[in-house]
Order: C-alpha cells, then sequence, then structure tokens
C-alpha cells in the first residue's frame, strides 16, 4: 500500500524491492504504476542467463519486470524413518494412486498418526495438483480453470488425501495473516506424518529440527495415471521502483546480490536450525557446478533443476494470487462434504472471482 501511495505522488523511498513473487503482485504493480521493467538496467548477458522458463514467469508484454532472484519447486519430501517403519520403499511415489495406498500402510501399521498432508492454499496444492496432469489449465487472460478436469481432479485428490492427513488441514497458518506456519508444517516438523508434498524448501526447513535431519529424504512430484508429471514452481526476485533515483546502481546491486557464491551455499546448505533451501535462476550457476561439484553441493540441487523443466509458473493475471484467496472457502465446501459434487463447487468459484473482478 506504501509503494502504491508514494507512486502516485511520483515518488519512492526505495530503489529495489527484494521479495516480488510474480504471479503473487506483480501484475498489481505494473498496473499502479509502481514498478518498471529492468531492461534498460539489466545486462544483457544476465538475461541470456537467466533459465528460460523463469525468464518467461518474469515477463509481461515482451518486459522484464521481476529479476528473479530465489527459486522454488513443489515436490515430495519424506521421513524415511517412518516409511521404513511402514515398511515402504525409499523412493518418492510415482503415483497419487502410490500416494494413497503407501499413506494408508503408514496409517495402518502405526508408524505415525497421519500419513500424508499437504498445504492447503490453492496455489500450493491444487494447482500443482492440477500441473501433475496437465500444465493447460489457464484461461486465455491467465487465470486457473477451476472447471478443467485437471483441476476437478486435484480437487478431489485433495479430499482423498485429507483422510490420511492431520485433521486440522484446512486451517490458516500461525504467521503471516496465515499462509506460513501452516498445519502441514507442523506435522512435518513433529515427525507425525510420513510424506510431504510442498514447495522444497518447506520440508528442508522443518527437518532442520528433527534429532535426524537425513532422515529426510526428496524426490519429484506425483503424477496421475497417464499425466504430463508437471509441478509448479515460482521465484521470488526484485521489483524496480519506477520512480527510484539510483537505477543503475540498483542494477549493479542485484547483479552482485544474485550471483554472490556465498549466498548459494548459505541458502543450499544452510547451518543448524536454519535451511532455506532456495536455488539460484542462471543456467551459468548449475554449468559451473557441473563442471566442478563443490564438495557442499547436496543431490537435492540437481533434483530441484530437473524438476524445473517440467515445472510451469502460475500465470500472471491482476487476480493471479486473489483467486485463490476468493476460491478456498467456496471448494472447501467439498473437502468439508457440505457440497457432494466437486465440479459445482468450482463453478461457484468461478463465479465469485468474475463477481470480483467486476468491481474492479
Amino acid at each position: 500500500e506504501r509503494f502504491v501511495a508514494e507512486a502516485k505522488n511520483k515518488q519512492s523511498s526505495w530503489d529495489v524491492y527484494v521479495g516480488q513473487t510474480p504471479f503473487v503482485e506483480m501484475s498489481a504493480f505494473i498496473k499502479a504504476g509502481v514498478i518498471e521493467p529492468w531492461d534498460n538496467y539489466i545486462p544483457k548477458e544476465v538475461i541470456n542467463d537467466i533459465i528460460p522458463s523463469i525468464r518467461e514467469e518474469c515477463t509481461v508484454d515482451g518486459k522484464l519486470y521481476s529479476w528473479p532472484f530465489l527459486l522454488d519447486v513443489t515436490a515430495s519430501g519424506w521421513h524415511s524413518g517412518i516409511t521404513g517403519k511402514a515398511g515402504l520403499a525409499d523412493a518418492a511415489p510415482a503415483t497419487w494412486d502410490d500416494v494413497l495406498a503407501d499413506a494408508k500402510k503408514i496409517v495402518d501399521s502405526k508408524a505415525a498418526p497421519w500419513g500424508a498432508t499437504f498445504d492447503s492454499h490453492g496455489w500450493r496444492s491444487l494447482v500443482p495438483f492440477a500441473h501433475s496432469m496437465s500444465r493447460n489449465v489457464y484461461t486465455p487472460e491467465g487465470l486457473f480453470d477451476f472447471t478443467s478436469e485437471p483441476a476437478i481432479e486435484a480437487l478431489k485428490l485433495m479430499k482423498q488425501l485429507m483422510a490420511y492427513a492431520n485433521p486440522d488441514i484446512l486451517l490458516e497458518g500461525g504467521t503471516d495473516a496465515g499462509v506460513n506456519g501452516t498445519p502441514d508444517e507442523v506435522a512435518f516438523a513433529a515427525q507425525r506424518v510420513g510424506l510431504f508434498f510442498k514447495y522444497l524448501n518447506a520440508p528442508l526447513r522443518m527437518a532442520a529440527s528433527w534429532e535426524d535431519p537425513k532422515q529426510l529424504h526428496l524426490g519429484p512430484l506425483p503424477k496421475f495415471k497417464n499425466g504430463e508429471g508437471s509441478t509448479v514452481f515460482w521465484t521470488t526476485g526484485c521489483a524496480l521502483f519506477k520512480y527510484g533515483q539510483n537505477k543503475e546502481k540498483a542494477a549493479e546491486y542485484v547483479k552482485a546480490l544474485t550471483y554472490d557464491q556465498q549466498i548459494w551455499k548459505d541458502s543450499i546448505v544452510g547451518t543448524p536450525g536454519v535451511h532455506p533451501g532456495q536455488l539460484p535462476p542462471y543456467t551459468s550457476i548449475y554449468a559451473d557446478w557441473d563442471a566442478k561439484k563443490p564438495d557442499w553441493l547436496p543431490p537435492f540441487v540437481g533434483l530441484v533443476r530437473s524438476q524445473l523443466d517440467k515445472a510451469k509458473a502460475i500465470s500472471n493475471n491482476l487476480f493471479g494470487l486473489q483467486q485463490f484467496q476468493i476460491g478456498k472457502p467456496i471448494w472447501e465446501t467439498y473437502l468439508k462434504g457440505q457440497e457432494s459434487d466437486p465440479k459445482a463447487a468450482m463453478q461457484k468459484v468461478v463465479e465469485a472471482v468474475r463477481a470480483e473482478m467486476k468491481k474492479g
């Protein structure tokens, strides 16, 4: 709100905002005249170094409005101590049918109170689950297609998983207006659930508090039978304020920050109790690591990088985040058993989003 208010007065207290996620607020910043493209300031070699799918995520009308910094991909994590106790193979389940069978085994064997968990916010569960069937789940204007087959199947999957999940899974989180400190993270950190599906820095952070963090194992996101096996990624990057005063220096700063090897080591390896798990957005950094692997580089880096080739970002739209916030209490009528037809619930979501869009 402060950024927008200052832009209306053609001024900015800052040069750069570090923390922009494209699908969340970038379109709104553009529309409000808060930010401008980086194209006149970012070196061409840096633009060409950005992984293509990430560059596409950060681009609107051919202009780069977010200089990407931190990368995350939704995938699988599991507590190998729990899954081993349940007699499961130490590997990511290939399909969602496998997940449901494994979750049942965990509960039936009493290896843990709960078999599987996920974050109930739509962009963290509904969307990646849908992508695991197909990435073609967006309307021409860039909204999520809630009534598409992948979206309906994803919602049905959420309900199936809830049969083996922590009972508070639909509650809001304890921090940041409910979007962080969520029940799924609490359950996994407490080692009371075997399988966890979320962006990879979440299980990495939660396992840091375990007696033996090495019991955390990671793998790709499962897929529906005959699904394409995609997932979701997003970056958190840097926005350039339209009325900032030091744009060339801001570009120098962001370049230095995002190529700093110590930052990436700290993010990937972490320290006791702190494990960000975010990865770099540049092809050259991975090429350097492939050519000469650092002794500190863990295997999950290769996993995340390979998943990115199949992953898709959430499309940019003015209602990119709001559509999921509007829809959550509506599609949850199906998850809670108040609405028996998932298609009917999702149609109501579409109507509610459209109604809000008409309000302007």
